[in-house]
């Protein structure tokens, strides 16, 4: 019998029907909301969140993919925000460890003194994350970084490096897996949602929203003791509907990521570039057998929910990356190319009385990523900024304040030791296949492969382990994990997008036609479905012209 928990948005409008009021509504899906909706729910909480789109579609979807605290906030002088995220690095450890893994990262030294420099902070870095800490840092020499790294040019400047440990992760797939955990604890969560507007009381309190099925074109009016708003670079949007004389402004900072293959980067080591031509860190990263690289940090002036790579931004990456390596990457030898949206905060709080018109003199990457919690008159709970690895002490802070904000019954949080769904089947099984990012549901993915041998196919040609997923995977994503469409399974369940925009689109009407069936669509469905991912697709596709 197939677990009632798992994500299923049919189940989920019926359970919307029944309840007259809810305990909180939480508008976005991306990691700061699923976090929002699953420490409401596990504390018994009658808990709904509305996402306009695919959970984790935006920037949730497009970070670094790692855990972290955050080794540039310490030379910021932040030691409070990298205590925090280096606590929360632990347990995300503790909690996901069919998701997160230790990650070596090396820092090159290319002075003795930026090399003491380093030294310091990382043993500072090391320090903080006391019991909970990865590793320990060390020292490398010359040699043992040039064998490292095969591929770093043997600079003559180059005197060394410094080893430390973070963490790793699949961002989407943990979105997921938050959802999943949250439906466990009684929590319900409706993708391609849309929040059109905010019902109020009198006195002008919030008491709900107005909102909007895509998919059945069908208007609901949700009643709420508390509304949270968890959109991250659309929260002025929310805003603007709370009729706030002073609204949010959000300042959106962009960060780019390229994905190459393993012959520009083959080591299993990730590499830092600490300090680039503007001041900025770039990253190296494996990931799923590939090379991320990256990031940007670029104001921009409107946010967007489908964001476009800059040339200039891809410039800096090839730029920055061949400085630093033997082979020396075209644009041509990009695989993927994506971006994502940071909300950098202007207005420090909603009821300031000084008008914010003018973009922040500071730099993008000297701008705090602290979180921002703020209430408006009308009992709006916005929370703002930080990042994935925060996400649940930012949650339990949010949830805290909604408590209070919508007089719930006060009942603490759980989620500081609640396993994240798929935890418990790794424990059991300790091993490192493919397979580990389903947890409990690889038995039942397995079985539709057993009952039906073909499902077991890869849907890619292609006779390698980079890209290798199955039909079997697909008509899970669409009956269990609430995948809409050809971009929700390709994208986000999936990583392929993100790894190999090619791949991706070649691929598309295979993936089409498996969805048709389980969504009963017809062929009008495919046909739309496959042009407009090709459309998005080529975003990622960057190399189209040289």
């Amino acid at each position: 019998m197939m677990k009632s928990f798992l994500l299923n948005r049919d189940r989920f409008l019926n359970i919307l029907e029944d309840i007259k009021i809810w305990d909180v509504i939480i508008i976005g899906g991306g990691a700061t909301g699923l976090g929002i909706a699953l420490d409401s729910a596990s504390r018994g909480y009658k808990t709904l969140l509305l996402e306009q789109s695919d959970f984790s579609k935006g920037t949730s979807s497009r970070s670094t993919k790692l855990v972290h605290g955050g080794i540039r906030y310490l030379a910021q002088g932040n030691i409070k925000l990298v205590y925090e995220a280096l606590q929360e690095r632990g347990l995300l450890l503790k909690n996901a460890p069919h998701l997160v893994k230790k990650q070596r990262f090396v820092i090159p030294i290319f002075s003795w003194k930026m090399g003491f420099l380093y030294w310091s902070g990382l043993k500072l870095y090391e320090w903080l994350s006391g019991a909970l800490s990865f590793g320990k840092s060390k020292f490398l020499s010359r040699n043992e970084i040039l064998k490292i790294f095969p591929e770093i040019k043997p600079d003559k400047k180059l005197k060394g490096g410094i080893l430390y440990y973070d963490g790793q992760f699949d961002d989407a797939r943990l979105a997921i897996n938050l959802a999943q955990t949250c439906v466990q604890k009684g929590g319900v969560l409706l993708n391609y949602f849309q929040v059109k507007n905010l019902i109020k009381k009198v006195g002008n309190k919030i008491s709900g929203v107005i909102a909007y099925d895509i998919e059945t074109k069908k208007k609901y009016s949700i009643y709420s003791k508390t509304v949270i708003n968890a959109t991250g670079v659309f929260s002025d949007s929310i805003s603007k509907m709370d009729e706030c004389t002073c609204p949010i402004l959000i300042k959106p900072s962009q960060g780019t990521h390229i994905v190459l293959r393993k012959y520009f980067f083959s080591s299993s080591n990730a590499i830092v570039i600490p300090k680039t031509s503007d001041g900025r860190i770039l990253f190296s990263v494996p990931w799923y057998d590939h090379v991320l690289v990256g990031t940007t940090d670029t104001f921009l002036d409107k946010c967007l929910l489908e964001p476009k790579p800059l040339e200039k931004e891809i410039d800096f990456i090839l730029q920055t990356f061949k400085k630093y390596f033997v082979h020396s990457p075209k644009k041509s030898d990009i695989l993927s190319a994506f971006s994502g949206l940071r909300p950098l905060v202007v207005s420090h709080h909603l009821s300031s009385p000084i008008p914010h018109t003018h973009p922040p003199t500071s730099a993008p990457k000297d701008i705090s990523r602290s979180h921002k919690l703020m209430i408006s008159p009308s009992g709006l709970v916005t929370i703002i900024g930080g990042k994935w690895t925060t996400y649940r002490k930012m949650a339990e802070e949010t949830v805290n304040k909604a408590i209070e904000i919508g007089n719930l019954n006060k009942v603490p949080s759980s989620t500081r030791n609640l396993k994240i769904y798929g935890s418990v089947s790794y424990e059991c099984k300790n091993s490192n296949s493919y397979w580990n990012k389903y947890g409990e549901d690889e038995y039942h993915i397995k079985k539709l492969i057993k009952d039906n041998p073909l499902l077991g196919d890869s849907l890619i040609s292609q006779n390698t382990s980079s890209y290798y997923c199955t039909k079997a995977e697909v008509i899970w994503m669409v009956r269990h994990e609430m995948a809409r469409t050809i971009e929700d399974v390709l994208a986000r369940r999936f990583r392929l997008l993100f790894l190999n925009a090619k791949i991706a689109i070649d691929i598309a009407p295979r993936v089409a036609a498996l969805m048709a069936q389980e969504l009963s669509r017809n062929e009008e469905w495919k046909k739309s479905q496959v042009s407009s991912f090709k459309k998005l697709a080529m975003q990622y596709y960057y190399p189209i012209v040289e």
